[in-house]
């Protein structure tokens, strides 16, 4: 048996589709069953639940998820969608709503026949008293067309005492139709219990043929006193709509209530706060004064039973009234910022959640026109101040309140592009309003990226971009670009050494880099453009240029210079007469003397060395080591040891 709340709840909210198909229910007021087959609970998503005990059921138990065949029945607490091909309800609970609750199928039998007996005790009910015998059936066929000819369930309700008298008339619940989904009709009947004690029986009889159709489910087989009409209410009768109130109120109520039909009744007042119903002692009368002081959260019930005098005091024969609620609410819990803000000119929002209805008052005799958590205005410096917002719920007020400030949109004047020779470094400054963060992108050459005036010094040249905000204006980020100009500095190379002859011309090899630069070379003696890098030169003696690259934009200027070495023209005598006339008396080599390291070097025709001189700075008379050497043909070899000119070799011949 399922704890008395469980099992009142059913009649008051029917799971489903649940309606009263004009079944034979007491239209009075019930008491609290005596007896409630609810076929108990299993696990889930699906269990089956055991076979009921002998004596209850001419139909046969099959343990199977989805009901058994003709003359079966089941106990479970889920159908699937695929039961019995398609054509039986998908149910995932009970009557109920219990996920785990079983419910019990059968299957009808080919013939009518007697499907399910119950038999009550004389001992559990009331002499002479009015009982309801109801139960939860559902024709399982679904409403398709597939079962447009399945039969239907038709059930006879039987009540008689355990020797055969017929207690109630029999009752006929008709054709039950198939539906579209899952709906179960709680049918029932009246009937009145033996004076003496004696035992009952009730018994259902399926009047359907079986084959394709007739199957039902049925759950909560309910035995309840049923007795005239008790009516109640808050202070009148009728006024039974809860009331609601939040904690920490102090509630008072007047409870009536009136009941016609027992001759000599006994009234009881109970209460329930959340663990049950329980006798309220000396609440016996007709009315009942209920005070709450600082009531705390919860839902406090009351009802009235009622017993006919001659069987006051026994509980099961009590009828009772619909139960009075009284609802007490708690304040709502209200998440609400502690801060907002906004920029001047632009929507703020005030937020809040936790409740039902919302109302906002501020600076200025701000009120909010519209219950919503989230309100919105134009912001505006005057309505700075601390914002309150009442937030209820169940009409149970909390309050809250936020600060907001208004700021000031922050503003930034154009910038105007600057330069920097390569290497530089320049401050860029910056003109804003209002502005208290900044934020630079891209950071690579600049000594700080979140500051108003940073340090730049990019290697290259680069486009910043400056975005300024304020800390309580998050709407507006105004922004400027800067681009800083990276002027290469100068750079010379004059080119490598050059060596040439005496009458001959050579180019310069100058290079030049750098951004808006000038370039000439000095001296401009014997250049043809001093001014271009390769200009063509036809010094005739050594000389060295320099090449000077000068920016235009004063960022310096770089030099770089480049020795020419003009070699003069070696001229050798072949003959000389060292006869001492003084004419002719020495060999002579022209210009020797522009190659101090030459080596000078005089063979014989045998090969035999008759002079030698390292440089030529004395010409050679025609003697060997002081005697002079007889007139005839000698050889000589000119070594001037610069890297590029050959030995200069030849004959000469001395006359005497």
């Amino acid at each position: 048996m399922r704890p008395f709340l469980s099992i009142l709840i059913p009649f008051l909210l029917i799971t489903f589709f649940a309606f009263d198909a004009n079944a034979q229910t007491c239209t009075g007021s019930l008491g609290a069953p005596i007896i409630n087959e609810t076929f108990g609970a299993g696990s889930n998503p699906i269990s089956v639940g055991p076979a009921l005990p002998d004596g209850f059921t001419t139909l046969k138990y099959v343990n199977h998820a989805c009901g058994g065949e003709e003359g079966e029945y089941d106990i479970v607490n889920y159908l699937g969608p695929s039961c019995k091909g398609g054509t039986w309800q998908a149910m995932s609970h009970d009557h109920t709503g219990d996920p785990n609750g079983y419910f019990m199928t059968a299957n009808g039998t080919i013939e009518p026949s007697v499907f399910y007996t119950y038999k009550v005790s004389g001992s559990k009910l009331c002499p002479n008293t009015t009982y309801q015998f109801a139960a939860w059936i559902m024709n399982l066929v679904r409403l398709i067309p597939a079962t447009k000819d399945f039969s239907l369930p038709n059930i006879t309700f039987t009540i008689e005492t355990a020797s055969g008298k017929v207690l109630s008339p029999p009752y006929n619940t008709k054709d039950i139709p198939e539906t579209e989904e899952p709906t179960w009709i709680q049918y029932g009947t009246y009937f009145t219990s033996p004076a003496d004690g004696e035992d009952i029986v009730v018994k259902m009889i399926n009047n359907g043929g079986g084959g394709f159709g007739n199957d039902i489910a049925m759950d909560d087989i309910t035995f309840s006193p049923c007795g005239p009409l008790v009516q109640v209410g808050f202070e009148t009768l009728g006024n039974t709509a809860d009331k609601n109130a939040c904690v920490k109120d102090n509630l008072s109520y007047t409870l009536v209530a009136a009941q016609q039909g027992y001759p000599d009744p006994n009234f009881q007042w109970q209460k329930n706060n959340g663990s049950g119903w329980q006798d309220i002692p000396g609440a016996t009368t007709l009315s009942l004064d209920v005070t709450i002081p600082d009531a705390e959260e919860g839902k406090y019930q009351y009802r009235i039973g009622v017993l006919s005098g001659p069987k006051a005091g026994a509980e099961s024969c009590r009828i009772f009234s619909v139960p009075l609620t009284i609802n007490v609410y708690p304040p709502p819990i209200i998440t609400v910022p502690a801060n907002t803000s906004a920029c001047a000119g632009h929507s703020i929002q005030l937020s809040a959640s936790g409740g039902d209805n919302f109302l906002w008052t501020g600076p200025n005799n701000y009120t909010s026109t519209e219950n919503s958590p989230v309100v919105s205005y134009n912001a505006d410096p005057r309505f700075d101040g601390d914002y309150t917002v009442r937030i209820s719920r169940n009409n149970c007020p909390a309050f809250a309140t936020t600060t907001v400030k208004v700021y000031q949109s922050p503003t930034i004047s154009p910038l105007s592009d600057v330069s920097i020779c390569a290497g530089d470094a320049i401050p860029i400054t910056i003109q804003t309003k209002n502005a208290t963060r900044f934020q630079w992108s891209p950071a690579e050459g600049l000594d700080h990226a979140d500051i108003a005036n940073p340090i730049a010094n990019p290697s290259v040249t680069t486009t910043y971009t400056v975005t300024v905000r304020n800390d309580g204006c998050t709407d507006v980020s105004p922004s400027a670009s800067i681009t800083v100009k990276v002027i290469k500095r100068p750079m010379a190379n004059a080119g490598k050494t050059i060596k040439m002859f005496e009458g001959e011309t050579a180019k310069l090899n100058g290079t030049a880099a750098g951004d808006e630069i000038t370039t000439y070379w000095t001296p401009s003696e014997y250049l043809d453009d001093p001014s271009s890098l390769t200009p063509t030169m036809n010094s005739p003696n050594d000389i060295t240029y320099t090449l000077h690259v000068v920016s235009n934009v004063s960022c310096g200027e770089r030099t770089s210079s480049v020795f020419v070495r003009v070699y003069k023209k070696i001229t050798i005598a072949n003959t000389f007469t060292p006869n001492g006339d003084g004419v002719n008396e020495l060999w002579t080599i022209k210009n020797i003397d522009n190659y101090p390291k030459a080596h000078v070097n005089v063979y014989t025709r045998n090969g035999q060395a008759v002079f030698e001189s390292n440089g030529y700075g004395k010409p050679w008379n025609g003697t060997r080591n002081g005697s002079k050497l007889p007139a005839g043909t000698y050889y000589y070899i000119v070594d001037l040891h610069e890297d590029d000119l050959p030995k200069l070799s030849g004959w000469l011949l001395i006359i005497r």
